[in-house]
């Protein structure tokens, strides 16, 4: 069985071309499956589950008090490896044909009003290269709405800043191109010039933009460590993640009149249906700003 699970992961990888988050989640919960088919059910051949089985194992995850999130994360998960067992014809019939998802609730997503972002984006004390760094990386953040595995996975080579844009791999290994603001574009020359040099190592030559005290690439823990640190000093009570700036990217472009299709393009996003939520999001921050200051609201 668990040999089938590794050549859905090699299919995963080389032919679907998934981001590495991606296939860490279908092997974390796969893995989960296969436990529970062995030592719940105890079944050894893949081709002997059952609908019956994905219930059971759904009915576990809830009992472990699992989100409705994690539950359809967990069915797509499911019937991804299914269909890959047919189609390499390890079973003859797919159980998981018939087993719905749960209802989501769609939460808007978190934003920060522009006086939070210049706080935020003012917090680094740019007197050391740290600062320098960390200052960079938030403008940057902020000026193109990149993800923050994104952001740590850039090169220097795909930094342009005479012409003012920065090439970005994302999910499934799209390429696309972000155009970068004066701003940014200042703050990663004066990184450039002033900041990287002294973290890179002898050691250990790294190609990448964005370095840690070890010369290595920084990592996406490490920047969430930098960010929770910098918020803190902002001042800033909201619950803050790396993916707040790129919310807060597109609920702005969009409050100033942006083109949907062009934050769609911009956030890498393969369905509108995803980039429509922000509508959603300014939507609701007009009503705020009416129910606060229309004195008949």
């Amino acid at each position: 069985m668990e040999d089938h699970l590794k050549d859905f992961i090699h299919f995963m990888i080389v032919e679907k071309g998934l981001a590495n988050n991606t296939i860490e989640s279908y092997e974390r919960d796969l893995n989960s499956y296969m436990t529970y088919l062995k030592n719940v059910e105890t079944i050894s051949q893949l081709n002997d589950v059952q609908r019956a089985h994905i219930v059971h194992f759904l009915g576990f995850l809830k009992e472990q008090q699992k989100s409705s999130k994690t539950l359809a994360r967990h069915i797509a998960s499911v019937r991804a490896f299914h269909q890959f067992l047919i189609r390499d014809k390890v079973t003859d019939h797919d159980p998981s044909v018939h087993i719905e998802s749960p209802k989501l609730e769609k939460s808007l997503p978190k934003v920060l009003n522009l006086q939070e972002v210049e706080f935020l984006l003012d917090s680094p004390k740019q007197h050391d290269h740290f600062g320098k760094r960390d200052k960079a990386m938030l403008e940057l953040l902020y000026a193109t709405g990149i993800r923050v595995s994104e952001l740590t996975g850039l090169n220097l080579g795909d930094i342009h800043l005479t012409m003012g844009f920065v090439r970005c791999i994302g999910k499934g290994n799209k390429e696309r191109i972000i155009p970068v603001g004066k701003t940014a574009t200042s703050a990663l020359q004066q990184y450039l010039d002033n900041g990287r040099p002294q973290f890179v190592s002898k050691k250990n030559i790294d190609d990448a933009l964005f370095l840690n005290n070890h010369g290595k690439r920084l990592t996406r823990q490490g920047f969430w460590k930098i960010l929770k640190k910098l918020a803190g000093e902002a001042g800033i009570a909201k619950d803050l993640t790396p993916h707040t700036l790129r919310h807060s990217f597109a609920t702005h472009l969009l409050e100033n009149g942006a083109d949907l299709r062009a934050v769609q393009e911009m956030l890498g996003h393969a369905d509108i249906s995803t980039t429509q939520i922000y509508t959603h999001v300014t939507k609701t921050r007009l009503k705020d700003v009416y129910s606060k200051f229309h004195p008949r609201a």
